[in-house]
């Protein structure tokens, strides 16, 4: 079912509560479709590195090749906040007097811990992704970080947007004042150069403020559109057969449908096997009592098991045994 649904996407979305085997399906969907000849990017957005874990090797924030077909990225939420503020910082001072230099480097600096920064910093990192990486790559897989992560992650783009559209008609609403201020100076005998390179200086710099926001609206929009468009995007949720994680894999699903994000598969990690012992069966026997309230309230979405296996999965050679099983 998941290498199917991956055959069918550009990109694809991995979620769900910490600690129920995220990155270890993700992969293994990543390397079945890479095997498979596509050209895949496998895209971690959790600041525990576990991606690198997992295949026993060292994954940074620029595209690794792990397989043939297969590359990887890890971002790394301070190295993408620090470039984010780099950025915000350099903007900020081609448009301000030198003099206000030092309250601006004051002000990111406190910003630098503000809430949602994180987030803000990592969606701007997976919009230049989705928009470079659908270019060179055939599939775009990302393992994200837990479900609360996941879903503040999820609703941005459409906030983004929003407040950014915000900001731009109010400063359009100030460039019209301006432009209403200039005109009734006009009739005005003023023969002061200064002046006028003065207030031509301020149109400049009014217009690369309107610049950067328009660049800012069309790279959320751009990803709301492709998060929202079921065609090319779909959203895995990975769980474990037990109450919390099917309790919050119901909650993420709906908070998911509130972002307009559509959720195509359920991945039930780890189930105990049937027939090998007492302890299991009765575990499994356990299991299915749980999996009833998925089925009552998820039912419609197609489930795949993956059930427990025998020793860790580590590696190429224990990613490819479970990549063959999808």
């Amino acid at each position: 079912m998941l290498l199917e649904l991956a055959r069918k996407r550009r990109i694809l979305f991995f979620g769900g509560k910490g600690g129920v085997g995220k990155t270890t399906v993700s992969s293994a969907t990543a390397l079945a479709r890479a095997n498979e000849g596509a050209r895949v990017l496998l895209v971690s957005t959790d600041p525990a590195h576990n991606l690198g874990h997992l295949f026993d090797r060292t994954i940074g924030p620029k595209a690794v090749r792990l397989s043939p077909g297969l590359d990887a990225v890890e971002m790394d939420p301070q190295e993408t906040v620090a470039t984010h503020l780099k950025e915000v910082r350099s903007a900020l001072h081609s448009l301000m007097p030198v003099t206000q230099h030092k309250d601006i480097d004051k002000h990111i600096e406190l910003s630098r811990d503000a809430p949602g920064m994180h987030e803000a910093a990592i969606l701007e990192r997976i919009a230049d992704v989705v928009a470079s990486g659908r270019e060179d790559y055939d599939l775009i897989i990302f393992d994200t970080a837990p479900s609360g992560h996941t879903a503040r992650l999820m609703v941005l783009p459409e906030m983004m947007s929003a407040w950014t559209e915000g900001l731009i008609k109010r400063r359009e609403k100030a460039d019209r004042f301006g432009e209403f201020v200039r005109e009734l100076g006009a009739d005005r005998s003023i023969e002061d150069q200064t002046i006028g390179d003065s207030e031509k200086s301020e149109r400049e710099k009014e217009s690369k403020i309107r610049q950067i926001l328009l660049r800012r609206r069309r790279k959320f929009s751009q990803l709301r559109d492709v998060l929202a468009d079921q065609a090319q995007t779909s959203f895995v949720i990975v769980l474990a057969a037990e109450r919390l994680p099917v309790l919050e894999t119901i909650e993420l699903h709906a908070q998911l449908g509130r972002a307009g994000i559509n959720v195509e598969a359920l991945v039930v990690n780890k189930r105990a096997p049937q027939g090998m012992g007492e302890f299991l069966d009765k575990r499994h026997q356990q299991e299915q009592l749980h999996l009833a309230l998925l089925e009552e309230k998820l039912g419609q979405i197609p489930r795949q098991d993956i059930f427990l296996q025998p020793s860790d999965v580590l590696g190429l050679a224990g990613l490819e045994a479970l990549a063959a099983s999808l």
